[in-house]
């Protein structure tokens, strides 16, 4: 279990700090991350990697010369918001445009996604790598589905390498697309993990079984069996994969390959050593050369006892830029010559935060937004232990701490904004930014996307009226669904859109705010009930459709919990 922290709402910060105290000559603190402490050579690719933290090395271990020239760093098990993206890729970039990678997590895609838009609405090229390395988490006819893993480091350590030589932007993604086609990972585990503060480990393994298939945020494995000797974890590890090979790799007998050996936080070296023995001997006998065997801690999940193996299939292009040194605080290979390159100096000052005109009756409702936030702080703080808890049967674990992030982020945001005279779009769009910036993951964006849309519906003159407040949760349910989910997916999404349709259908008629909301609430209140009836499609929670069920999904049961909050602003 995890054993050390503060406030457990607070670990990822503090952690990111101490690692840039500790490495010091590698990294720099930026909003969102870490970027290199030297700049970004100009006119190079500036290679920008991320994901939620819990997976030292990955990431901010992994940059340096050689590697990533910036990290976004999210909460524990969550992906950084698009914001903190968006810093940390500005940091590093230097006229040759930004590379972004990362694990294949719909929150990770969504926050990466919306920050590579708005890097090319600023001018500067961007592309994006997910890497999909995970044999485990889809089928073969499905590999854009799948997870990424350990494969992380043979991904990131092509396109570090691609972008030290000089290639430009283009041909670094190219590169880097190769190597995680060419990149398979299967994963095994004897032991969940715990997120600080938490009682319980996310999952149980049953005492002398190992989980099979499992994900490095605390999924549950797809099945499990009985611990096999080290031998017969190698031979498990090795012809799994080789079921795997790529299309495009002509013979297997003569094949080079790369092995990485990872541990996921609590298994010993010396097990893998024992375990890799015979990896070695099984790929030497189906006739492959193992280059430059890699055996340690490269992608964890804090304290899980479990182990992956990932074979990266080279090529000449491949095994040449395998050779790139590479400097960083957790990895090292070869030599680097930092002689040529400048140091950052950072600086604190932050930008003027101006607010806007608005008049008395857009203030009075935004003083009704702020004390809004402080009922939904209250609400989340006595449920975030049953949100982790439901998160956590089939998902990760983190939606509880994720949702308390947000939420206190965005109240404090809220009360701000209200507090120096602003309107009620202004308070709610600020509320909105520091919601999706401070909790990140899936939920943070879909949060921020909500609570901006809204916004937007709202101005900073007069009192809204019913029918935009409708308006604006019609345009929400509407911006969500881009995001991919539809009614019957177990997601939010089951309980948004009766919320925004009951709403919607009141106002029509005639209600006032309050006697719609009330019904809009129940609404969402007995669809989020009903997601326990239904399986889920999407998320990660997706490939552990039997554990769901007869659980209602976390997303959908904190939106109604909220949208029950409310109804104390009208007694």
């Amino acid at each position: 279990m995890t054993r050390l922290w503060n406030d457990p709402a607070d670990f990822a910060d503090e952690m990111i700090d101490g690692f840039v105290a500790a490495n010091g000559r590698y990294v720099r603190r930026v909003s969102g991350g870490v970027a290199r402490a030297t700049a970004t050579p100009e006119g190079q690719v500036a290679f920008v990697i991320g994901g939620g933290s819990g997976h030292y090395p990955a990431f901010g271990g992994l940059v340096g010369p050689g590697l990533a020239h910036g990290a976004a760093m999210g909460n524990l098990f969550a992906s950084p918001s698009t914001q903190q993206v968006l810093s940390v890729a500005r940091a590093a970039e230097n006229g040759g445009g930004v590379l972004l990678s990362y694990g294949n997590y719909a929150g990770d895609v969504l926050n990466f996604d919306a920050a590579q838009e708005q890097l090319r609405a600023a001018g500067i090229p961007c592309e994006t790598v997910t890497v999909t390395d995970d044999v485990a988490s889809a089928d073969k006819s499905e590999i854009h589905k799948r997870r990424g893993i350990a494969g992380d480091l043979t991904v990131f350590r092509t396109a570090g390498a691609a972008a030290e030589r000089g290639a430009d932007l283009e041909e670094v993604t190219r590169l880097a697309r190769r190597a995680n086609d060419r990149t398979r990972s299967f994963g095994v585990a004897f032991s969940g993990c715990s997120l600080p503060g938490a009682e319980e480990p996310l999952f149980e393994v049953a005492p002398g079984h190992m989980a099979l298939g499992l994900g490095i945020h605390g999924e549950p494995g797809l099945g499990d069996t009985e611990i096999p000797t080290a031998d017969g974890l190698a031979e498990l590890l090795v012809t799994r994969l080789l079921e795997e090979v790529p299309g495009d790799v002509a013979e297997v007998r003569g094949a080079r390959v790369v092995p990485v050996l990872n541990g996921l936080g609590s298994l010993k070296y010396e097990e893998m050593f024992v375990v890799y023995r015979r990896i070695a001997r099984l790929l030497d006998e189906a006739g492959i050369v193992a280059v430059d065997p890699h055996v340690g801690e490269y992608c964890t999940s804090f304290d899980m006892a479990g182990t992956s193996l990932t074979l990266l299939w080279l090529d000449d292009e491949l095994e040449e830029l395998w050779e790139t040194g590479v400097d960083t605080p957790a990895y090292r290979r070869g030599s680097v010559d930092t002689s040529h390159l400048v140091r950052v100096e950072t600086s604190d000052e932050e930008s003027e935060d101006a607010i806007g005109d608005a008049d008395d009756s857009s203030r009075e409702v935004a003083r009704t937004i702020a004390a809004a936030f402080d009922l939904w702080r209250a609400t989340i703080d006595e449920n975030v232990d049953e949100l982790g808890r439901l998160d956590a049967i089939a998902g990760d674990g983190d939606h509880g701490i994720g949702m308390q992030r947000g939420i206190h982020a965005a109240q404090a945001a809220a009360r701000d904004a209200a507090e120096r005279g602003a309107g009620a779009a202004t308070t709610l769009a600020r509320a909105a930014d520091a919601w999706s910036d401070r909790a990140g993951g899936t939920s943070g964006a879909i949060w921020g996307a909500i609570l901006d849309t809204i916004a937007g519906h709202l101005g900073d003159e007069g009192v809204p009226s019913p029918d935009a407040i409708a308006a604006g949760l019609e345009a929400a349910k509407t911006r969500v669904a881009g995001f991919g989910a539809v009614v019957g997916d177990k997601t939010l999404v089951d309980a948004l859109n009766p919320l925004a349709e009951t709403f919607a259908a009141r106002a029509a008629d005639g209600a006032g705010i309050a006697d719609a909301w009330r019904e809009a609430a129940d609404a969402a209140t007995a669809a989020a009930a009903a997601t326990a009836d239904l399986l889920p499609q999407m998320g990660r929670a997706r490939a552990h459709h039997e554990k769901a069920l007869g659980i209602p999904d976390p997303g959908a049961h904190s939106l109604a919990l909220l949208a029950q909050a409310l109804l104390q602003l009208t007694q």
